[in-house]
């Protein structure tokens, strides 16, 4: 057997060390198992669990991702997080000039009735980094709860209403289940409304009583107002299994959580693309109609 000169198997060493690093990097962007997938945006029991320390926000939970994403728990208070730049493959800088971000602000100003959602936009608008890369349930929870917390001095917990309990959970802990699609087999998922199940913050925030729940149809005819936080699912019977509650160490959906900014129309004015602020998966592009099989939306009121 040939031997290799200690200076050779070194340095091939550290070649096939730095080429699994890289390995590495990509596996924990946005990608998943299944093919095509970008992002999983599904918590279960499990993988999130969900607690209730107070009405202020404040809790200290401990989510464990499953596949190869180390997910943020998305019940801890977000409005505190601080923006990391991302190094994504698919995460490229924003693009827009002056003119366009001046558009879409005058937009918000005009379409919405809600201060949160101008305040989200805002925000989004005069934020250094729009892509802190990160989890895009974290990242769209975070920019929502900051807002919240700048209108109204407090995170929206506080707010939520007393019929939201469950026999099993909290007003809190409902809104937290239904906000990241934490499907499940067992009946503390079942025990939520169906109406809201699967669609994550759009269901979540619509069942609280602080905004409008907007479809498929109504998001592609233009009724999303700038500031909505949305959630979609790429394939129909992922979306269909986490209603009806499916053990998630079995499911590897493809889902992502997101805040519309502003429509992209064509000369004629028709609706080609949706502008959106993600955590940097997307945002690079406009979304299109055939990228997503169910879309669901939340027009904030408050």
């Amino acid at each position: 057997m040939r031997r290799i000169p200690l200076k050779k198997l070194s340095k091939k060493l550290i070649t096939y060390v730095t080429f699994i690093s890289l390995i590495g990097i990509i596996l924990l962007g946005c990608s998943s198992t299944k093919k095509s997938k970008q992002e999983i945006v599904l918590y279960g029991p499990n993988q999130n669990t969900v607690q209730d320390n107070g009405s202020n926000g404040n809790t200290t939970t401990t989510a464990h991702g499953y596949s190869v994403h180390n997910h943020d728990s998305i019940t801890q208070n977000t409005a505190e997080l601080i923006p990391i730049p991302t190094e994504a493959e698919d995460s490229l800088a924003q693009s827009g000039t002056t003119a366009e971000e001046n558009e879409i602000e005058s937009q918000a100003n005009l379409d919405s009735a809600s201060p949160v959602a101008e305040k989200i936009v805002e925000n989004y608008l005069n934020s250094e980094i729009k892509e802190p890369g990160g989890h895009c349930l974290t990242v769209s929870k975070g920019r929502f709860e900051q807002a919240y917390k700048e209108v109204y001095g407090h995170l929206p917990y506080q707010d939520l209403p007393v019929s939201m309990a469950s026999k099993f959970y909290t007003p809190k802990q409902v809104f937290n289940s239904l906000y990241a699609s934490a499907s499940d087999v067992k009946m503390e998922w079942r025990s939520l409304p169906e109406e809201y199940r699967g669609k994550g913050n759009a269901g979540a925030i619509t069942y609280a009583g602080m905004g409008t729940l907007v479809d498929t149809s109504g998001i592609w005819s233009g009724q999303l107002k700038p500031g909505a936080l949305m959630q979609v699912w790429r394939y129909k019977e992922d979306y269909e299994k986490v209603v009806q509650g499916v053990d998630v160490k079995k499911l590897d959906p493809y889902g992502h959580s997101f805040i519309f900014i502003s429509y992209l129309r064509d000369e004629n004015n028709e609706i080609v693309g949706l502008k959106i602020a993600d955590q940097g998966f997307q945002s690079y592009r406009p979304l299109r109609p055939s990228d997503y099989e169910v879309w669901w939306a939340v027009n904030l009121s408050i």
